[in-house]
């Protein structure tokens, strides 16, 4: 699980370095997709949060990392966006978001700077619905009404891949990504089987996101392909796949097991030998007749 959460937070994160795709999100999440936020009006932030705890002997070092951070210029005043990568859902997001943007507030004092505002948002890519409270006060319990105008909030939207309105997206890569993964999601592969380019790398991010099965061999070679010929492979392959597995369970049920030898033939065998060793399954009688004929 870690391993695939890695490779979705790499993912996200090379999509949120190109400052098309950051301006994109920002303008979705904020402005219901107006084009507010320019990309040339961005500019990288220290993502480094360190900051020293206490102020006794021995000091605690507290180290946070963000995600993605920039600072946006919008209609000539600045602010610090966030965006927090998720691909699965969290109950104390709030908190670590809450102490991410105290810790960037503490910073700015801290270096005698300007003082920004600070606004963070997550982009979930996740297959499971966010039904957290996306603030501080819709996670507390009990507060006494008489307190409650006292208590401090805390807000964060949270944008939902398989939410978007792709439609509202600029920069065609991240649409694409959108796209497909929402197609991914939905098991609606006959959809995006549509006659036109994208970017190979919009396929395998997308797959990466929803957590399909698409090996390098399912996609034709090149920087772009054609969308309706890299799902009739994808297609083909699951087919090819699942072939295979139905063989496999009819040789158990006629032998009572497989040995490991034979699973591993089965699976080097070609698409040619399933074929005939599908249509001799009633003349099988020993793991031997199979090897005759896939060998």
């Amino acid at each position: 699980m870690n391993k695939e959460r890695n490779a979705s937070d790499s993912a996200c994160k090379k999509i949120l370095r190109n400052n098309e795709c950051f301006a994109d999100l920002c303008n979705v999440v904020y402005f219901q997709g107006k084009q507010v936020i320019k990309p040339e009006n961005l500019f990288s932030q220290e993502n480094d949060l360190s900051t020293l705890i206490g102020k006794e002997i021995p000091f605690f070092e507290a180290k946070r990392y963000r995600d993605i951070v920039r600072k946006a210029n919008i209609n000539g005043t600045y602010m610090i966006i966030g965006v927090e990568h998720q691909s699965s859902v969290d109950k104390e997001m709030i908190y670590r978001i809450l102490n991410y943007d105290a810790l960037l507030y503490k910073n700015q004092v801290e270096s005698k700077k300007e003082v920004q505002p600070v606004g963070t948002f997550v982009f979930y890519t996740g297959d499971k619905e966010w039904t957290y409270p996306d603030s501080l006060k819709g996670t507390l319990k009990n507060i006494p009404p008489e307190m409650e105008k006292y208590i401090n909030d805390w807000r964060f939207p949270v944008l939902d891949i398989k939410k978007i309105d792709f439609t509202k997206l600029r920069n065609q890569h991240l649409r694409d990504i959108v796209e497909i993964s929402q197609g991914m999601y939905q098991g609606s592969y006959e959809g995006l089987r549509v006659n036109r380019m994208v970017k190979t790398e919009s396929i395998k991010i997308a797959a990466i996101f929803t957590h399909t099965d698409i090996k390098e061999e399912d996609l034709p070679e090149g920087d772009e392909i054609n969308m309706c010929k890299a799902m009739d492979q994808l297609f083909q392959r699951m087919r090819d796949e699942g072939k295979l597995n139905t063989l496999k369970e009819l040789l158990k049920v006629k032998f009572g097991y497989l040995s490991s030898n034979l699973e591993e033939q089965l699976t080097k065998a070609s698409l040619d030998k399933l074929e005939v060793l599908t249509v001799n399954i009633f003349n099988i009688n020993s793991e031997d007749d199979v090897l005759k004929i896939i060998n």
